[in-house]
């Protein structure tokens, strides 16, 4: 089987793993964080129509997004939002809430 842009394999311990290609491969909440994450426009795209156009990547959330392999988006939408001070639905929360 020849290897697409897409979806590129990986031969660790004799077993193949999906190498997610996070600039073009769709993405859902349940898309795991893994190792070879990416902060892509296609990621962009997902957070704003998650969060809403005031998303923005910020150093310490790209930090953050870095390091929880294993988790999901929908748990980074979670972080992004106790970071910034808003509940599930994108509501400031908070003294100025």
């Amino acid at each position: 089987m020849p290897l697409t842009m897409n979806m590129a394999m990986a031969i660790m311990d004799t077993a193949m793993i999906e190498v997610r290609d996070w600039h073009s491969d769709p993405i859902t909440a349940d898309t795991r964080i893994d190792a070879h994450y990416r902060n892509t426009q296609n990621v962009r795209r997902f957070f704003k129509a998650e969060i809403g156009d005031h998303f923005k990547f910020d150093r310490p959330f790209m930090a953050w997004m870095k390091s929880p392999a294993g988790l999901t988006l929908r748990d980074a939408v979670d972080e992004w939002s106790l970071r910034h001070g808003r509940d599930s639905t994108g509501v400031r929360i908070g003294k100025d809430g």
